[in-house]
């Protein structure tokens, strides 16, 4: 085929694009992301390092469309006694990521009786990303997480990741978050990183608990699928910590008494 035969430029999904090229001949039903299918997602998450380890946070709201499905998902899952994912995205594609992440390195563990390493584990939820990406194409089940793992054989002993839909994986230095939210939290921990009274890494966990809170608190007021705090029905973030001493879930009674004491 000559140039002056060739398609123009295509904007759709990848299945469009294939149809256009005259690779496949027709889209089958139901693999389309025109289907009218509405996904529920969930955002919005954040992680930063702090002075023992590193902070994992997510509000609790899942939304499909305009419609809120749930106000109290658990965004910020335990993989193993020091590994944590935050998910942004879909999540009935990435609570079975976390699945299959626990049971690996579970397996991992006992088997070769010792702990895999920061690095396969890190490649280990690359993979699952990568796996998914025909999901991607079709325009469903997209997931852009974070992994916050503390490895204490490591001089830097905390290490945050965040990822691609297509499983593209980059350590953040200080900060990172994902989700609809995303901007304005990242405004917020970038202010406080540069600006702020400390660096990131050299708050109390109390101040870290406490910027986490008024980071989602900011997202929510710009960003309407972020749940953020509910000031009536007491829904607080999931906010855990990992550090030396593994992982610790803040309650909702101390969320409550920051709240109430510096934000509200």
């Amino acid at each position: 085929m000559d140039g002056s035969s060739a398609p123009g430029p295509v904007a759709g999904d990848f299945l469009t694009l294939l149809k256009q090229r005259r690779i496949i001949s027709d889209i089958p039903h139901g693999l389309t992301n025109h289907s009218g299918l509405t996904e529920t997602v969930a955002t919005t998450i954040l992680g930063f390092k702090f002075a023992d380890g590193v902070l994992v946070a997510g509000d609790r709201r899942a939304t499909a469309g305009n419609v809120v499905m749930y106000d109290r998902a658990d965004k910020v899952l335990e993989i193993d006694r020091h590994s944590v994912m935050a998910i942004a995205g879909s999540p009935a594609t990435a609570w079975e990521m976390a699945r299959i992440l626990e049971h690996s390195f579970q397996f991992y563990r006992r088997s070769q009786l010792q702990e895999m390493s920061v690095e396969g584990k890190v490649r280990s939820l690359s993979k699952l990303l990568r796996d998914n990406l025909g999901m991607v194409m079709q325009g469903l089940g997209v997931v852009v997480p974070l992994f916050a793992i503390y490895d204490k054989k490591n001089p830097d002993p905390a290490k945050l990741f965040f990822y691609d839909a297509m499983g593209a994986q980059f350590e953040a230095t200080d900060f990172a978050s994902s989700g609809s939210g995303a901007a304005a939290v990242r405004s917020v921990l970038y202010y406080e990183q540069n600006w702020g009274v400390s660096p990131l890494r050299e708050r109390s966990r109390e101040d870290a608990i406490l910027l986490a809170l008024k980071a989602l608190d900011t997202a929510a007021e710009a960003d309407t699928a972020t749940g953020g705090i509910d000031r009536h029905g007491k829904i607080f973030p999931i906010i855990k910590t990992v550090s030396a001493a593994g992982i610790a879930t803040v309650s909702d009674d101390k969320l409550s008494e920051l709240f109430q004491a510096h934000v509200a």
